[in-house]
């Protein structure tokens, strides 16, 4: 895997508390929080995560978006003096850095081991979380007198309901990765020592599908989120249409007739 934090003109070349890798021959892109042993995010760092997601997006090579961490924590949460600090209009960008990986078109997973809370959980709501054995999720954001502000609280209701949602917010509570797992806030439950090989694994899975249905797939969940089930089943009409002729449909088609490997092209 090749660091190239450098060469991302986009970006600083010093990036704050994090680096970014690709690896080519496996078509994805890691975000690797690199500020051990707790990897504290700072408001700087969350800007330029933003951008790091967006060039990840955008690069044609990348197939999937890895979020992971060095060390034995993903992410103790964020630089709690720099709320402070920062300005009211710098505070109001938050929210809107943090769902960058939301926003992104491409699959994000992102790998979880012991303390992933506040913006480090937030930052891992977009699509598949693997937590390991050692992972306790939480938002503690009441035991300072606030409220999740970068869409944990919102997004949090939509996976768990809201009676949930209150217990993990409103009381600041840890929960286990296996608790994750049953509670359907984590995607795969796994071992500590085999949480790098898990990842793997999804990303090569991932890999397999067509990127434009998946690409598809991801917005069209996105945006029905909220959506009445009539619009829903419309929106998702739509979609089928527009990929009904794609290249790639057609190729899945001919490839399965022929019980032959499929080789999609995003097209």
């Amino acid at each position: 895997m090749t660091d190239i934090s450098p060469l991302l003109p986009a970006l600083p070349r010093e990036l704050d508390g994090f680096r970014v890798e690709i690896d080519p021959a496996h078509e994805r892109g890691d975000i690797v929080l690199d500020r051990p042993p707790l990897n504290v995010i700072t408001m700087v760092e969350r800007e330029q995560l933003r951008v790091a997601f967006e060039i990840l997006d955008a690069d044609p090579g990348v197939r999937v978006i890895v979020l992971r961490a060095i060390g034995e924590h993903f992410s103790s949460g964020g630089e709690i003096g720099g709320f402070l600090e920062a300005s009211p209009e710098h505070v109001s960008r938050l929210a809107w850095n943090i769902a960058a990986p939301a926003r992104c078109s491409k699959p994000i997973v992102a790998v979880n081991r012991g303390y992933c809370f506040g913006v480090g959980f937030e930052l891992s709501l977009a699509d598949f979380r693997l937590a390991s054995e050692t992972c306790l999720y939480a938002l503690p954001e009441q035991r300072l007198a606030q409220i999740p502000g970068s869409g944990g609280a919102a997004r949090l209701q939509k996976m768990v309901g809201i009676g949930r949602a209150k217990d993990i917010v409103m009381r600041s509570r840890r929960i286990t990765g296996r608790e994750a797992g049953d509670w359907g806030i984590a995607t795969v439950f796994t071992r500590d020592g085999e949480l790098e090989a898990t990842a793997d694994a999804l990303v090569d899975e991932l890999r397999a599908v067509a990127p434009l249905a998946q690409r598809t797939a991801k917005k069209l969940l996105n945006d029905i989120e909220d959506a009445p089930l009539s619009l829903a089943i419309e929106l998702e009409g739509q979609c089928y249409g527009r990929l009904r002729s794609s290249e790639d449909f057609r190729e899945g088609v001919e490839a399965f007739a022929a019980k032959r490997p499929q080789n999609f092209r995003g097209r």
